[in-house]
């Protein structure tokens, strides 16, 4: 789970620790994330007091601080040799139907690096994807360059795509990768999910 940044847009308030539906985004990110790994997730964040926003959750600092997202997906998949699945912790809509699939597509062997395409500004959502080990050479020579954009290393890397129709059966894009960046956002987060209860 990466909870890097300073949350600038949100006044410093750790975006995470927000209720949306009166749980905060945090724990609902925690379940979706184990119920489909089985395991606890890893929280990368950098707050000096982020060890006890969920203290049954081991809490690691960037590996490079200041290197923005790519700098926290670095951090994810240098923290072990296996594949990871990176979510955001300020998304609270991220299904466990959707971590299925990018787990399942990045289990075929086929791909170093497997996201959902959306329709953002990107095109796919690098905040919600599975990163295998090999990333990790190929990110640090982006960071190494300064070339900071989270898609960046894509060219050096095998990708693979999990198609927005397919992304779609599970929801709306926009809902699903919808991000608590500013108190607007938490209107809006907490309005789609009236709206889905």
């Amino acid at each position: 789970m990466l909870a890097g940044g300073a949350a600038s847009r949100y006044g410093g308030l750790p975006k995470g620790l927000l209720d949306v539906g009166g749980r905060r985004i945090l724990d609902r990110v925690v379940d979706t994330v184990h119920a489909v790994t089985g395991t606890s997730p890893l929280l990368v964040a950098n707050a000096p007091d982020a060890a006890a926003w969920r203290p049954d959750l081991e809490t690691i600092p960037d590996t490079r601080p200041g290197y923005g997202s790519l700098g926290g997906i670095y951090t994810a998949v240098a923290a072990g040799p296996d594949p990871v699945l990176c979510v955001a912790w300020d998304m609270p809509f991220v299904p466990e139907g959707l971590l299925q699939s990018l787990k399942a597509g990045a289990e075929s062997g086929r791909y170093d690096a497997y996201l959902p395409e959306s329709s953002g500004r990107r095109g796919l959502e690098p905040l919600c994807a599975v990163y295998g080990p090999r990333c990790r050479a190929a990110i640090e020579r982006r960071l190494d360059s300064g070339d900071l954009k989270a898609i960046s290393f894509h060219p050096d890397v095998r990708v693979g795509i999990l198609s927005l129709a397919r992304v779609k059966t599970f929801g709306d894009p926009e809902t699903l990768f919808f991000n608590v960046n500013t108190p607007a956002d938490l209107e809006r987060a907490e309005a789609l999910w009236r709206q889905h209860v």
